[in-house]
């Protein structure tokens, strides 16, 4: 008797348990690379290196038909703060006209539609107009950021009372404080190279008309650290392809770079840089085979979704009803996303590979869609 309930408690407690097994299905997404698949592979260039490429042959593989060739030094301007209230730094020895102490700490404040410079204390040392100029004696502290070569300048911002503090700095020492920001410096010294030519390169191809400034020092440009970002190898990278840079039918290139490509770059039409642009020549999608010796952790990768929550993260989409496949329409040169149908109980939505893959934060547009 005893056996025969067990028995038939068992049975109701697997037929209780039947629907919930149905209703706890979920979609998986199985992708590979991250980042905008453009350009040069970090960790694919970790990989020539490791193969006896040097970083001219690395870089006119992921630019096509490029060559690596010279440009001058200049100055660039990098904003590192943005409409702030005050800036306060040390290490100057002039500014505005005025003889500063390195050692004492000053403040930048805005007065009306200029700059006015303080003392730590507030007492007004002068009055700047609209450009406040204190060079590094030789470097620059600009507190609260970090330490910089160069000059720090500051102008009024857009926003009514507020400053932007900015960088003025030759391209080299720029370069200095990018490379190792961009690629760990314990990388083979070719890779550091190539992402130091491929720095400079952005530099130059990719400036922006800002107000006063012309890159940003994060991944609206490239990711710059200034002094503290310094390290001897990528310093060694620098100076060993001084003034370097991409060339394009004598032109510097866009060289635009990112971190693992899952083993094929793609073409920049089908990117999130400029969906479906123009074709950009040296942007060409190429094969990166070894990309998958350098153990990036993105190389390959998995994501597991509810229901509820891919029908929520699409719904902004423009996903009618609920979810109940995604069938793929096009992909690049790569298999990332070009566009995509986003089949629903009310209907079907037409979206790009970009879009999906911000909308569910996946690495890269490579992604195939499977629900269980």
């Amino acid at each position: 008797m005893a056996r025969g309930l067990r028995t038939c408690l068992l049975a109701l407690l697997c037929a209780l348990a039947l629907p919930a097994a149905a209703s706890a299905k979920v979609w998986i997404v199985k992708g590979a690379g991250f980042g905008h698949g453009v350009g040069m592979s970090q960790y694919g260039a970790y990989g020539f290196a490791k193969h006896g490429f040097n970083y001219q042959q690395i870089l006119t593989h992921y630019y096509t038909g490029t060559a690596v060739g010279t440009t001058s030094n200049h100055t660039v301007r990098v904003l590192l703060l943005d409409e702030v209230r005050s800036i306060r730094f040390n290490g100057a020895s002039s500014a505005c006209g005025a003889g500063l102490r390195p050692a004492k700490t000053y403040v930048a404040k805005r007065k009306g539609g200029g700059v006015t410079l303080r003392t730590k204390k507030g007492v007004l040392i002068a009055r700047c107009g609209a450009l406040l100029s204190a060079p590094g004696a030789p470097l620059i502290n600009v507190i609260g950021k970090g330490t910089y070569r160069g000059a720090l300048e500051v102008r009024p911002a857009g926003a009514a009372g507020t400053l932007n503090g900015i960088d003025a700095v030759d391209l080299e020492s720029y370069v200095r404080g990018v490379v190792a920001r961009e690629s760990p410096a314990s990388w083979p010294i070719e890779a550091l190279k190539a992402q130091a030519v491929a720095a400079r390169s952005y530099a130059i191809a990719d400036a922006v008309r800002g107000a006063g400034f012309t890159l940003f020092d994060d991944t609206r440009s490239q990711a710059y650290g200034g002094v503290g970002a310094e390290t001897p190898r990528t310093d060694q990278a620098v100076a060993d392809t001084a003034l370097q840079v991409v060339l394009y039918k004598g032109n510097v290139a866009q060289t635009f770079f990112f971190s693992t490509s899952g083993g094929h770059t793609e073409n920049n039409e089908f990117s999130s840089l400029g969906f479906g642009g123009p074709p950009i020549p040296y942007l060409r999608g190429v094969d990166d085979p070894y990309e998958a010796e350098a153990s990036s952790p993105y190389e390959h990768w998995k994501r597991k979704f509810s229901l509820a929550r891919m029908n929520a993260a699409l719904r902004g989409l423009g996903l009618r009803g609920k979810l109940r496949k995604i069938v793929v329409t096009q992909r690049g040169t790569s298999p990332r996303i070009v566009y995509a149908n986003l089949i629903g109980s009310g209907g079907t939505t037409r979206v790009t590979g970009p879009q999906l893959r911000d909308a569910l934060g996946l690495p890269d547009t490579w992604a195939f869609f499977k629900r269980r």
